[in-house]
């Protein structure tokens, strides 16, 4: 793997040139390096053109962890209580990526073989900025997360992404945000129209070999 670091991201490129692109959030304190592993256990066909890119998130206090700093695309007040949620940063995250996805543009890849995915806090803004994006993307990967926001989501949502592909996974005995997060956000995207494509695993906030192979899958009929 060809892989590059700048200030603001990881970014593994392929050794063809590239003609789309994953931009792949992490979780709460882990940094863009956290989801490299993964890349050659996707078995993504040889040849493939897929550029993928890891931000960092920015350094800030985390409520829930007695106001600790760490990467975080937002602060978490509650995972329970939708109603205490960290607009501000959620909404400074997503012009983040949508600078991250105009850069794609930029470099002559098609908006429609651009995917966003994310794990836990990164799914949140994978989700948010995907589903808002004026442009039709190549689909949304959402791990082990959950929905803030669900209101202005609807209100927000951008037509060009209504058919969007949505690859969601939860762990079922997920203790950190627990499975019933996660269905309670693919039973609203369902409700407002998107189809949610659902997996469970028997694991925990994580990732496993069975879910890896799906989302291989899953990208390699998106992008190649």
């Amino acid at each position: 793997m060809n892989i590059r670091e700048t200030q603001e991201a990881v970014i593994i490129e392929p050794a063809v040139p590239a003609v789309a692109s994953v931009i792949w959030l992490h979780g709460l304190g882990a940094d863009g390096h956290d989801f490299l592993p993964i890349v050659p256990e996707l078995d993504l066909p040889a040849g493939t053109g897929v550029r993928f890119i890891f931000p960092h998130a920015p350094v800030r206090p985390v409520t829930i962890n007695g106001g600790m700093r760490m990467r975080a695309w937002f602060d978490i007040l509650s995972t329970t209580r939708m109603d205490l949620q960290d607009e501000a940063g959620i909404r400074a995250s997503l012009r983040t990526i949508d600078s991250f996805i105009t850069r794609e543009l930029t470099a002559g890849i098609a908006a429609d073989h651009i995917v966003l995915a994310g794990f836990s806090q990164g799914g949140v803004i994978a989700l948010h900025a995907g589903l808002r994006f004026p442009l039709r993307l190549g689909g949304i990967l959402a791990l082990s997360t959950f929905l803030p926001m669900a209101d202005s989501l609807t209100a927000e949502r951008h037509a060009a992404n209504a058919d969007l592909p949505i690859l969601m996974c939860h762990g079922e005995d997920d203790a950190v945000l627990p499975l019933w997060l996660g269905t309670m956000a693919r039973d609203f995207l369902r409700s407002i129209g998107y189809a949610v494509d659902w997996h469970e695993y028997p694991m925990q906030h994580q990732v496993c070999a069975e879910e890896i192979e799906q989302i291989g899958l899953w990208i390699t009929q998106r992008l190649v």
